[in-house]
């Protein structure tokens, strides 16, 4: 038998048992992949050479055990690319187009097998075919070459394309899919494991949004986006595995098939959610203005430790908080009335989030903490960031590398501008200019407002005030209405997680508010969105 006639041979029964000898000789099934791919290389080298073969399966085990041999000399784990070589040398085995013989088909079938055992040559199919990004793009994504990227694509763009569109019915795929909005908010310790970060190609929302309207197997999944089963199930792995295997975006069930693993509110439910709140806004916002006037004084006379205080940034760092207190009288509604019977998931934090196609509200607050800093033994920082006000920081901050905040602390009772150091002095430019620090002459002083630790617990005490007499009535409406959308909306699963669809259906009203009070002449916004407003610390010596 002629060598070019084991390209007759390539089926896939051939292919599971190569891949099963690969399996049981590598560490993991990337790896067994790319063994896999190189023997299956190896072989379409061998059928393009001239020579006979008399025993047909022999010599496929014989060159698959050459290839492992050279494997295990220089064995990689979860290789970028299953071929090290260039893959250009692969097209020369085409056959040319005045031929005849069945070669081209053959060799465009074991492509399309190589395409469906190799992780990076998938995950790059996945970019550049179904998500619609273009070989740069990819690049930049994976931190490599173009040209890595063009070799993962079988280095011959036009070939794979036509391949792709012209695959049989079972395996046709789209060249992209439509590009799909999410908000995906987040409430608690991100550290523990943040699921979002899995969710970052198209391809991984269509899933997401296919399992959201019901539970869905692979091979369903498969045929409603038109894309090969094997995509399909290793992005269902990893949604649902999460980044620490606790908590994904996807949950699988015990009939093997997924389902969304938190609350998604598609784009007529959130508009519906959010109408309920504002419908209610201007009784909220001249209630808090009313509040704010008569507690001036209160505010004004806290034990802050700063030099002097502006009303303007202790009414930005109490806003926050004083929105939020609407919510949370509905929610207490809701928890007595309507949701008493479901319990929360214990775990340290959670998503939710809603479809946005551009149209994204809410904000946020973090807080970051340090030890022995510029002379305190304890120091916390907060600041929150809105559509008026950019972040300072965020969870995780290092205060020990960050000099601004370090010049804030010295500051506190005054810094003297000649005791700096040139290096310093710019520091001390930077932190003027953010507004963490101000200059009177040659001292320099802490902007941003300042507490004792001790006195951290009381910091929105005045504020808490809205609690009594403000709302009750608002409260009940918004409960009543808020409940029967979520029990429509909602899976009966993620009940639980009904206080985060309350927060989805809330995040107007902060911007809201604060818009309120600007025009009311009680909040004065940074220029350029960054300054003193929003930022505060707590220390302790």
């Amino acid at each position: 038998m002629k060598k070019e006639e084991l390209l007759n041979y390539f089926d896939d029964e051939l292919l599971d048992k190569l891949f099963g000898f690969c399996y049981a000789r590598t560490n993991d099934s990337y790896e067994a992949q790319e063994l896999c791919s190189d023997i299956i290389f190896a072989l379409v080298k061998a059928a393009h050479t001239d020579g006979e073969i008399t025993s047909i399966y022999p010599f496929i085990w014989r060159v698959a055990r050459n290839v492992y041999a050279d494997f295990s000399k220089n064995r990689r784990k979860n290789a970028d690319i299953y071929y090290e070589g260039n893959a250009d040398d692969v097209l020369q085995f085409m056959a040319a187009p005045e031929q005849t013989d069945d070669s081209e088909e053959l060799l465009a079938a074991i492509y399309r097998r190589i395409a469906f055992l190799t992780k990076a040559y998938r995950e790059v199919m996945i970019l550049y075919y179904i998500d619609g990004l273009t070989t740069g793009e990819i690049a930049k994504r994976q931190n490599t070459s173009e040209v890595a990227i063009r070799q993962r694509l079988f280095s011959a763009r036009q070939k794979v394309k036509s391949e792709v569109t012209e695959m049989s019915e079972t395996y046709n795929k789209p060249l992209a899919l439509d590009k799909k909005e999410y908000h995906i908010l987040g409430t608690g310790n991100p550290a523990w494991g943040d699921p979002r970060t899995t969710c970052n190609r198209t391809f991984s929302e269509h899933i997401l949004w296919l399992c959201r309207k019901k539970a869905m197997s692979a091979a369903e999944i498969a045929e409603q986006l038109n894309v090969p089963t094997m995509y399909v199930e290793e992005e269902l792995e990893i949604l649902t595995y999460g980044e620490n295997g606790s908590y994904g975006l996807l949950r699988k069930l015990e009939n093997g098939k997924y389902a969304i693993n938190f609350i998604l509110l598609d784009e007529d439910t959130m508009e519906k959610a959010t109408a309920i709140y504002t419908e209610h806004l201007p009784k909220i916002c001249d209630s808090i203005s009313e509040f704010v006037n008569e507690h001036k004084e209160e505010y004004l006379s806290f034990p802050y430790l700063n030099k002097k205080v502006d009303f303007n940034l202790i009414l930005w760092q109490q806003v926050t908080t004083m929105s939020y207190i609407f919510s949370e009288m509905v929610e207490d509604v809701l928890a007595e009335n309507y949701f008493a019977d479901t319990s929360a998931p214990d775990r340290p934090f959670s998503v939710f989030g809603h479809v946005s196609n551009g149209k994204t509200y809410g904000a946020g607050w973090d807080g970051a903490g340090a030890e022995n800093v510029c002379g305190f033994s304890k120091v916390h920082l907060e600041n929150i960031y809105i559509t008026r006000i950019k972040a300072h920081f965020h969870c995780g901050l290092n205060v020990g590398n960050d000099p601004q905040i370090q010049l804030a602390l010295r500051a506190i009772n005054g810094l003297d501008v000649n005791s700096l150091s040139e290096t310093e002095k710019e520091h001390a430019a930077k932190a003027i200019d953010c507004g963490y620090l101000y200059r009177e002459k040659d001292m320099l002083y802490t902007k941003i407002l300042v507490s004792a630790i001790e006195d951290r617990e009381r910091l929105f005490a005045i504020s808490s005030g809205l609690y009594k007499g403000y709302f009750h009535e608002e409260a009940k409406v918004v409960a009543k209405q808020l409940a029967t959308l979520i029990k429509q909306a909602v899976p009966d699963y993620l009940l639980g997680e009904w206080r985060l669809a309350n927060r989805l259906a809330d995040l107007p009203v902060l911007d809201s508010v604060v818009e309120a009070l600007i025009e009311r002449g009680l909040l004065t916004p940074p220029e350029d969105g960054i300054g003193a407003e929003g930022c505060w610390m707590s220390v302790q010596k």
